[in-house]
């Protein structure tokens, strides 16, 4: 599965994003699917994963509360909105798909090119 990550961008503190994640191929319902984050100089971090069908959810304590991982399987895309963001929020974001041994924050086998998401305050 191919993916391509879109929806970042510049924004003021406190406001909202939502990232999109397309996939290509048939195959996306059979993956579950998670978001990353990768701040300049900083190790990668597990933002949010959803499980193959969406109904699990499960995310990293910097996201609780503030973001949400939703899946539209028919349309072969993975989102995140992000709402209340915060400066600390800033980074490259990554999709990425996995197979059963991914969830909730394994290792997952694909990944998108990331979309950069800058938040000014």
């Amino acid at each position: 599965v191919q993916l391509q990550a879109s929806g970042g961008g510049l924004v003021q503190a406190g406001g909202s994003l939502r990232l999109s994640c397309a996939a290509s191929g048939r195959t996306f319902s059979s993956y579950n699917m998670a978001w990353f984050r990768q701040a300049p100089g900083k190790e990668r971090d597990f933002v949010a994963s959803i499980t193959r069908g969406g109904v699990g959810t499960y995310y990293g304590d910097s996201a609780k509360g503030r973001f949400t991982i939703s899946r539209d399987n028919t349309k072969n895309t993975l989102y995140l909105q992000m709402n209340s963001l915060l400066p600390m929020d800033t980074a490259r974001y990554y999709c990425a798909a996995g197979n059963s041994g991914s969830w909730p924050t394994g290792s997952y086998d694909y990944w998108g090119q990331g979309t950069l998401v800058t938040v000014s305050s």
